[in-house]
């Protein structure tokens, strides 16, 4: 991709400042106050700021300075004074030149002549060599940047996820048609590829008389059955076969790899200086965070051309050029990630199976590594897997029993779960269809495995204020999140009211959590230790109070137990062993019943894999999530 400045076409690529060097100035046969001094440094300023402003110029250029310079307008100068010779009332310093482009100096030296008029100022005599070096009288300057190929994104093992892949471009080519025709045209065009058939004919009608009118890209198996049949024999319809940088599929990872397409101004200006007008760059996702690292640097050439060769309407394409100076620029730097590409694939494949607003993240607990997180094409909120904030319901419990168990607990201990438990009168009840049989005095384990709300919360006077939010720290939810993608590890805040502080024990009231957050809770119990999730490479976590190995074997015993004795059974058989927790958190308002909506969750672990599935909206979570969690490790 090319892009050009000519004249007072302005290219602002990256500015990239270069170290200043003082002047240093030492004059021959003149006096320390002549001013002579002064006028080189206001020059040495006004040329390192791409203009002359402030000095008095002899000779001025037939084509404004401003103009001459603009197209180098966005690449940092440094201009360094050397000894000025003086002759009578004319004095030459050697002047050098140190333009930054993209990263790349291009240095050279070039004489000033300065001469002092009657009343002692100091005057600079004009040459064009004071833009570019060997630049004369009557000529431009052009600045083309040319980027390099953009760098793939990887998978584990450095399988690559984002490559040129083909797609086809369906639109309108007004070439082939009469200007009668492309209404008609558009509006077929528009049909037959299910975009909305005004804005569509107007852009064509805007369009000038040769273009190509790009309706929909699309990939060879997603146009099947969306480009209609009789495509090719509208007028004018045109398919064009090319590449584009794509994932594997369209719903790969989508929030989270991010696309690619021509820089928006707020791109450009978020740049400072490193990308123009028709660049290409990342727009969204990792594309956008690592935009600089897999774009590279440009290659930029500097052309000068005889003005007077361009045409009357100011177009200079044909003008012969003469290079002035070129850089070779930089190949990006592939982004190595840690997503197993098969199972990120699988992920997606469920996802899309399940409908509605949904996500799935898997976690290699070993390396705290992320090998897949994806979000529903429905998904509700952009990244919902890594960056969406829910209520994670019973998935919660693994914490609480992780902060009854500090708190003196252990799993054969008794408590009671009873149909309904007020707290200042607040009723809170178990999910409809809790097993009738586990009801009344029964063990820590049996209450976790089969989600009784009243036993963990009748036991909330065990700990103390700060136990379960630093019970959720040492398992890795709550940690600042700074993971280089839009990322949420969850936040489980003090409670305000003893109702709050009930409802925190079940995953309710104010705490919050995302699909990595609530897998990065699995992650850590299968790790024995707590863990910090990673896409780039692996990194430790630091809570105040780390999980011990004896507290990870305590709480797989009790996910366990969740498959083998409580909700989860649907998983018992699978091998290896799965522990899980099943998860159900109401929110919103009571419908006319009285009832609440719920989110669906499950969090589970199998081998060195922990995962956490969530449909938002979903119902319960041994029925939505548990199906999504069975199909992803059965």
């Amino acid at each position: 991709m090319t892009n050009h400045g000519i004249l007072g076409q302005v290219t602002k690529p990256r500015i990239a400042a270069l170290a200043l060097v003082p002047a240093i100035l030492a004059l021959t046969a003149c006096t320390a106050d002549d001013g002579l001094d002064a006028a080189v440094a206001d020059l040495e300023a006004a040329l390192e700021s791409h203009s002359l402003d402030g000095v008095e110029v002899t000779g001025a250029p037939g084509t404004p300075f401003a103009d001459l310079v603009a197209p180098l307008e966005g690449y940092a100068l440094d201009v360094t004074a050397g000894e000025a010779v003086r002759e009578g009332d004319r004095a030459e310093v050697p002047l050098t030149f140190a333009w930054d482009l993209a990263g790349e100096e291009w240095s050279y030296e070039v004489p000033a002549a300065l001469v002092s008029g009657d009343d002692g100022a100091w005057a600079l005599e004009w040459s064009p060599e004071l833009v570019a070096e060997g630049l004369t009288e009557g000529e431009a300057l052009e600045v083309t940047r040319e980027f390099p190929e953009r760098a793939e994104i990887r998978g584990a093992g450095g399988e690559t996820i984002v490559t040129d892949r083909p797609v086809t471009r369906y639109g309108l080519d007004k070439s082939w048609i009469e200007p009668d025709q492309v209404a008609d045209s558009a509006a077929r065009i528009a049909e037959a590829t299910g975009v909305d058939p005004e804005e569509f004919a107007d852009r064509a009608e805007r369009m000038g008389d040769l273009a190509f009118v790009e309706a929909v890209v699309l990939r060879p198996e997603d146009a099947e059955g969306r480009v209609a049949a009789d495509f090719a024999e509208i007028p004018g319809a045109n398919a064009v076969e090319t590449t584009m940088l794509l994932a594997p599929t369209r719903a790969f990872a989508r929030d989270l790899i991010g696309s690619v397409g021509e820089a928006t101004a707020e791109v450009i200006e978020a740049s400072e200086g490193a990308l123009v007008a028709g660049d290409q760059a990342g727009l969204s996702g990792l594309q956008a965070t690592h935009d600089a690292q897999l774009r590279g640097e440009p290659a930029v050439t500097v052309a000068a051309f005889d003005a007077a060769d361009c045409d009357e309407d100011g177009s200079c394409a044909e003008a012969d050029r003469r290079v002035v100076a070129e850089t070779a620029g930089a190949n990006g730097e592939p982004l190595e990630t840690t997503l197993d590409v098969d199972l990120q694939t699988r992920a997606d494949e469920i996802l899309a199976e399940t409908g509605g607003s949904a996500a799935i993240v898997a976690i290699e607990p070993s390396t705290g590594a992320i090998r897949a997180a994806a979000s529903s094409l429905d998904a509700s909120v952009p990244n919902l897997a890594t960056a969406g904030q829910f209520p994670p319901g019973s998935t919660f419990k693994v914490v609480t029993s992780l902060a009854l168990l500090r708190a003196g607990m252990s799993p054969d201990d008794t408590v009671a779960c009873t149909d309904a438990l007020a707290v200042d009168g607040f009723e809170f009840h178990n999910f409809p269809d809790y097993p009738a049989g586990v009801k009344g005095e029964i063990s820590l384990r049996d209450a976790v495995a089969n989600s009784c709300n009243t036993a963990l919360i009748a036991e909330r006077d065990r700990i103390d204020d700060g136990a379960l939010a630093e019970a959720a720290s040492s398992l890795g939810l709550g940690a600042e999140a700074d993971l280089g993608f839009p990322a949420f590890l969850g936040d489980v805040p003090p409670a305000e009211s003893e109702t709050e502080r009930a409802a925190n024990m079940i995953g309710q009231g104010r705490v919050l959590a995302s699909p990595l957050a609530m897998a990065t809770v699995a992650a850590s119990v299968a790790a024995g230790e707590t863990v910090a999730p990673t896409l780039f490479e692996q990194t430790e976590a630091a809570p105040e109070v780390p999980l011990s190995a004896d507290e990870a074997e305590t709480l797989r015993s009790l996910m366990r137990s969740v498959v083998t004795d409580g909700s989860a059974s649907f998983l018992d058989g699978i091998e290896p062993a799965v522990g899980a927790k099943t998860g159900t958190a109401e929110f919103g308002e009571p419908d006319e019943h009285g009832d609440l909506a719920t989110h669906a969750w499950m969090i589970a672990t199998k081998g060195d894999l922990a995962v956490a599935a969530f449909v938002e909206n979903g119902g319960s979570g041994s029925d939505a999530a548990g199906s999504i969690i069975a199909s992803l490790l059965g």
